[in-house]
C-alpha cells in the first residue's frame, strides 16, 4: 500500500511492512496502531492481522512503478527494524530503495540498537535517509546509534515531544523535525522545549524542521513557531515539499 501522505515532511508513505509493538512512551498513543485498528474494522486485508507485524512481499517492488521522482516514508505503520522482520526482508527493502535512485526514501525507527547491529550489513545508498525518534531524555542514546550509521542523511524525528531534551547529540545529524503529540488523550509539548531544540539546531548549523504544536485538533494549534514556520529540509539534497492538500490511495 502507498498514500499520498498529510506529514508535512515527506510526500508519501509505502508500507511493505505493517504492525508495531510498544518499546517506549513515545508509543503510548501510536498514532499507527489506531489506524490499523480502524483499517482491521473496515475490512481491509492488509490488515486483517490488526497491529500484528506483517510483511507484504507484493509491495516490495512498488517503487518501481513510480517514474516521478518521490519523497516517500518507508513503514509509517511499522518500524522496519522491529525485531520481528528478518533481516533477509530489510535487506530486500534496502535493495528496492537502491534501485530507485529517482526516489529518495526516510526510514525511521525506534529500534537504534537493531540499527546500529544490522547497519554494517545494509547496502546505504545515497537516496537512503535514515533517522531515529527521540521523543524525551530517556532516549537521546538513540542518537549515538544512529551517528555509527552509514547514511547520506541522518535525522531525529522529536515527536511525539513528551520531555524536555537540553542536551541533544548532534554532530553527525542532518536534520530535526519537532513534532507535539495530536489526536486523543495527546500530551502537551513546552513552548521552552521547542525553542531549545530549535536553538541547539542554529548553534549545530542543522535544519530545523517544526511539524506542529498537536494536540486533539492539530488543525487548529497549527505549526508556527514565534510566527514562523520552519520548513528546513536537510542540505544539498535540493528538496522542497509542497504545502498537503489530500489524502489519496493509489
Amino acid at each position: 500500500m502507498a498514500t499520498n501522505s498529510h506529514i508535512e515532511w515527506t510526500e508519501m508513505t509505502w508500507n511493505p511492512v505493517t504492525g508495531c509493538t510498544k518499546v517506549s512512551q513515545g508509543c503510548k498513543n501510536c498514532y499507527a496502531e489506531r489506524m490499523a485498528k480502524r483499517l482491521q474494522a473496515m475490512g481491509m486485508d492488509r490488515y486483517a492481522n490488526g497491529f500484528n507485524v506483517t510483511m507484504h512481499e507484493d509491495l516490495l517492488d512498488l517503487p518501481f512503478q513510480w517514474k516521478k521522482p518521490r519523497l516517500v516514508f518507508v513503514n509509517s505503520m511499522s518500524d522496519l527494524f522491529h525485531p520481528q522482520v528478518p533481516i533477509e526482508f530489510i535487506e530486500r527493502v534496502f535493495d528496492t530503495m537502491r534501485q530507485c535512485p529517482q526516489h529518495t526514501f526516510q526510514v525511521l525507527t525506534k529500534r537504534s540498537e537493531r540499527l546500529r547491529e544490522l547497519a554494517p550489513q545494509l547496502h546505504w545508498a545515497k537516496n537512503i535517509w535514515m533517522g531515529v525518534s527521540v521523543e524525551n531524555s530517556d532516549v537521546v542514546h538513540r542518537v549515538y546509534d544512529l551517528q555509527s550509521v552509514n547514511a547520506t542523511v541522518r535525522f531525529l524525528s522529536v515527536e511525539p515531544f513528551i520531555g524536555p531534551i537540553d542536551s541533544l547529540p548532534l554532530e553527525g545529524i542532518h536534520w530535526v523535525i519537532v513534532g507535539g503529540e495530536s489526536g486523543p488523550k495527546s500530551r502537551p509539548m513546552q513552548k521552552e522545549w521547542v525553542e531549545s531544540i530549535h536553538q541547539q539546531c542554529r548553534d549545530n548549523d542543522v535544519a530545523f524542521f517544526f511539524k506542529q504544536w498537536g494536540g486533539v485538533r492539530k488543525d487548529l494549534t497549527g505549526r508556527e513557531l514565534n510566527g514562523q514556520v520552519y520548513n528546513d529540509m536537510p542540505p544539498r539534497t535540493n528538496i522542497h515539499l509542497q504545502p498537503k492538500i489530500s489524502l489519496t490511495v493509489v
